[in-house]
């Protein structure tokens, strides 16, 4: 039995790979616009309630949200007695730093199509209060309860600033480091110039 289940993983890890590498190859090629959700199956042999059971929609192939286990993990990794914004500011190189060559270039394709697309620049903003979201409920509050209205803003300010990085580095085309594009962009949080 252990044999099938594995077998039903890799079928499913390997139809997954496939949706995905279809639909970004035909967004690149057409433009995330241009791309029906049939003309997707079509190209990767799926079907559509095969290709919604791997994305709940053509905007998640792109913006793909970091799970509440994920997120809790890397605010996990940062002292808790840090004040919330260098908490926040510590998190993101801990994370880049376990990005391979591969992710590190997958995740930039999927940001120069977010950058370049405008429904989906509109779109990562509803992504980005998610994640906020699972930010805020990652972190304990000094009391032991939810997160000061103070606290939400600074989280929220804070991934704001991350997506308009991750906006900045696809319209660059990865052409300065990302760590240093989010830098400035929480130094800028902190009025400083990030010079």
């Amino acid at each position: 039995m252990a044999d099938n289940g594995d077998w039903r993983s890799r079928r499913w890890d390997a139809t997954h790979r496939r949706i995905y590498d279809t639909a970004m190859r035909l967004f690149q090629e057409k433009g995330f616009e241009q791309v029906s959700i049939g003309e997707l199956v079509a190209a990767a042999e799926v079907s559509v309630p095969t290709f919604y059971a791997h994305f709940p929609s053509k905007e998640h192939v792109v913006m793909q949200l970091p799970t509440a286990e994920e997120i809790a993990a890397l605010i996990a990794t940062q002292p808790a007695d840090l004040p919330l914004g260098e908490r926040l500011r510590q998190v993101a190189p801990a994370y880049f730093a376990s990005w391979t060559p591969e992710v590190r270039e997958a995740t930039l394709a999927r940001w120069r199509l977010i950058a370049a697309t405008p429904s989906l620049r509109m779109r990562a903003a509803t992504f980005e209060r998610t994640t906020a979201n699972y930010v805020a409920d990652a972190i304990p509050a000094a009391s032991g309860g939810a997160l000061s209205s103070a606290e939400a803003i600074v989280v929220n300010a804070y991934l704001a600033a991350y997506t308009a990085a991750l906006i900045a580095w696809g319209e660059c085309n990865g052409e300065r480091e990302l760590e240093e594009i989010v830098s400035e962009a929480f130094d800028a949080l902190r009025g400083g110039t990030g010079t």
